[in-house]
């Protein structure tokens, strides 16, 4: 089994410090968060600087918040990570929840839905070598591959998982294993109506905390924060954390026999240390 690493919102320098330890191993890939409206570095830039200090490691954006963004920018962005990454770039893109970073850029945040299938069609496009428009040339670089970089969904309702069968390669299950098992089969389902070939890339992701009292005590505290604006979930998120390796073995186990690829571990502390520590929960 695969593990991959979520990391907190946490300084840049910092960021990079994670990123270099994860690197060594044995971890996947690692995720960097997505905001508007939030003290954290811009995630594509972030990613890139992390490119640069690393050599093995996939770099994810969890999740962009694509409809925040003009399409053939986004695009024209994504292709260069992924040229610069060697093809280690992937775009993990959603809606977004919060309306306060549609309204800081002038985004309309009821059809963010409707945008993002708008955004795909172009940024297939671009990716593909296309002009997009009768009177502009074509968009470059070309992304390694022509359909661009690897492009996973977090979502949960029917509608938007559809989208991966529609234009991604697989989704990223940010629930409880016990919470995921009807949207694994959903997305596998939805593939093989789709007619496409082979199988979903399917992603679980768990929030953990492992290391010293102070270190749950901050997570827990940085979660609450986060997801301040719906207090309910926020409180439920944070009493479901896993705070033990017993608990986070046992979750990867479920995942396991749920039958995803990998397992994300979202760390909402700062506490590098926790790299290490999860790391010896890979066996």
């Amino acid at each position: 089994m695969d593990l991959g690493l979520a990391v907190p919102f946490i300084d840049h320098e910092l960021l990079l410090s994670w990123a270099q330890r994860a690197d060594q191993g044995p971890y996947r890939r690692i995720g960097l968060p997505d905001r508007v409206v939030d003290d954290n570095p811009e995630t594509l830039v972030m990613l890139a600087a992390m490119a640069a200090v690393t050599t093995r490691i996939r770099l994810q954006s969890e999740i962009l918040l694509a409809p925040v963004r003009e399409p053939v920018m986004l695009a024209k962005q994504c292709a260069t990570l992924d040229r610069l990454s060697g093809g280690r770039f992937t775009l993990g893109v959603g809606i977004g929840a919060r309306e306060e970073d549609f309204r800081a850029v002038g985004a309309d945040f009821s059809r963010r839905g409707q945008r993002l299938d708008e955004q795909l069609a172009v940024m297939r496009r671009v990716w593909s070598g296309l002009p997009v428009t009768a009177d502009a040339g074509v968009v470059g670089p070309s992304p390694l591959d022509a359909r661009g970089p690897q492009l996973l969904f977090d979502a949960f309702t029917p509608n938007a998982l559809a989208r991966i069968a529609r234009w991604g390669e697989g989704l990223l299950c940010a629930a409880l294993p016990e919470q995921a098992g009807g949207m694994l089969q959903l997305v596998r389902r939805q593939w093989q109506e789709a007619g496409r070939i082979g199988k979903p890339l399917l992603i679980g992701q768990i929030n953990v905390a492992l290391g010293p009292e102070a270190t749950v005590d901050q997570a827990r505290a940085n979660m609450l924060r986060y997801y301040g604006f719906a207090p309910a979930f926020a409180e439920l998120s944070a009493m479901e954390m896993i705070t033990t390796e017993d608990g986070i073995r046992q979750a990867i186990d479920a995942y396991r026999e749920l039958g995803v690829d990998e397992v994300m571990l979202g760390c909402w502390s700062d506490d590098i240390g926790q790299i290490d520590r999860l790391a010896a929960l890979a066996g």
